[in-house]
């Protein structure tokens, strides 16, 4: 029963702290999102960061047990019985300094004992495994910090890409949005020229149709921009909130430069985790070689049916050496090179992913920039035609598809010039990751020192 109250107790607590964090990051949340303020926000709130915190002092009380290793260990214990097994009776007898020559060591009778005693154990040698140790554990830590590090620098480029997709759909929206007003606006002049007897039904029934097709279109822009920031909310670790965004005040950061580039944190844990496993591989080898241990104890004995005490000390050196363990430390040691072997090829691997990433991530770039300087020449050739062909249509000059085509084409450049503009800006930020740069700054210590 007390177990169980204990594990609800457990359980109400976990929940509460996690309610008050949850709480407490929809309160220090701002009220308008800039790309460079949601980074922060994510890298500080959001339940990835925090994994990755927990495991690193995971990896740091590991290195801390692998250290103690190389401390003495000092025990102190008490023990009070009572025997009438001659034995221990006669021991007992010898160790509170009682014994006489009247004992019959047949029956010496029943004794009690208190024992108090004190014990100090150091190990002087084991073939090197405490270093090994402590070695494999430093590893896993610096391999921690990098896993961390990747982990920062994926949820920047996320929570920027989550963040274009916002203006994204919000610029989409609006081009849907002015669409239909411009159907709306034309479908106006299309029922007073009917009206006057200037234009055919089908015409103006040519509008009805593209409004309730502008319509749509509009629906689903709302669509995808309410599910947009739904998925920016949930990436900032926020299960609720209105999203308002400013898109001007670091719509651009820079773009890295091949002098910037750094050590990918994929490739320093990687290699983090090589040396942990070679060290490891020599606290394998380490078996094969003696231990050697060094002890000391103190003790006090003290009896109340036969009143006497007395103390003792023993000291001294132990050393172990395993002849034959039938091959369990050749195959430890197997397993390890094995595994040794296999890193490495990954860490290969892995070498030229990160290079294919890079380059892959500069084309895109060039390709976006190209495609931004494209569309917006196409922006302001459809919007220049949208305007001579309204003022055609109300001249009576043009039929009504050809002032539909007209709009469904200057929609479409500003749908181009949003994408492009959003790829554009995602372009950098994922070759900033690609590089191992953090978004808005070089490192994620950088960018959290100097918060605006």
């Amino acid at each position: 029963m007390l177990g169980k109250i204990s594990l609800a107790s457990t359980v109400l607590v976990s929940l509460f702290l996690s309610g008050s964090s949850v709480e407490k990051a929809f309160a220090d949340a701002p009220r308008v999102w800039t790309a460079r303020r949601a980074v922060i926000f994510a890298l500080t709130n959001s339940p990835d960061s925090r994994i990755a915190e927990q495991r690193i002092a995971a990896a740091a009380a590991s290195r801390q047990v692998a250290e103690s290793a190389y401390s003495p260990r000092l025990n102190l214990s008490a023990t009070y019985g009572q025997t009438n097994n001659p034995i221990y009776s006669f021991g007992n007898i010898l160790n509170q300094g009682s014994f006489d020559e009247s004992l019959d060591f047949n029956n010496p009778g029943r004794t009690d004992n208190l024992n108090m005693k004190a014990e100090l154990l150091y190990r002087f040698y084991n073939g090197g495994r405490d270093k090994a140790g402590i070695d494999a554990a430093n590893s896993t830590y610096r391999s921690r910090e990098n896993s961390r590090r990747t982990t920062m620098h994926r949820l920047g480029f996320e929570v920027v890409h989550a963040f274009q997709a916002i203006v994204q759909a919000e610029n989409q929206r609006n081009a849907r949005r002015d669409e239909l007003q411009a159907i709306e606006a034309s479908l106006a002049v299309a029922v007073a020229r009917y009206e006057a007897g200037d234009l055919l039904k089908a015409e103006m029934l040519n509008f009805e149709v593209q409004q309730a097709r502008a319509s749509e279109n509009l629906i689903l822009g709302n669509h995808k921009l309410a599910l947009a920031q739904k998925t920016f909310l949930n990436l900032l670790g926020l299960k609720e909130g209105t999203v308002q965004i400013d898109q001007t005040s670091d719509a651009k950061q820079k773009t890295p430069l091949p002098g910037d580039y750094a050590l990918r944190p994929e490739l320093a844990d990687l290699s983090a985790q090589l040396s942990a496993v070679e060290a490891e591989l020599a606290r394998e080898e380490g078996a094969r070689h003696p231990t050697v241990d060094g002890f000391a104890s103190y003790q006090y004995d003290q009896g109340y049916a036969i009143d006497g005490s007395g103390d003792s000390w023993t000291a001294g050196l132990r050393i172990d050496y395993h002849l034959y363990d039938g091959n369990l430390t050749s195959a430890n040691i197997a397993r390890k090179r094995a595994e040794f072997g296999e890193l490495r090829e990954q860490l290969a691997k892995l070498e030229l992913a990160v290079n294919l990433e890079i380059q892959e991530a500069e084309l895109n770039l060039r390709q976006a920039i190209e495609r931004s300087t494209v569309t917006e020449k196409m922006v302001q050739v459809a919007q220049e035609s949208a305007l001579l062909s309204r003022e055609r249509f109300k001249e009576g000059l043009i039929l009504s598809s050809d002032l539909i085509d007209t709009e469904v084409r200057l929609t479409d450049a500003l749908v181009r010039q949003s994408a492009a503009q959003g790829n554009y800006r995602v372009a950098i930020a994922n070759l900033r990751r690609a590089v191992g740069l953090q978004q808005f700054a070089i490192t994620t210590e950088e960018l959290l020192e100097n918060q605006p």
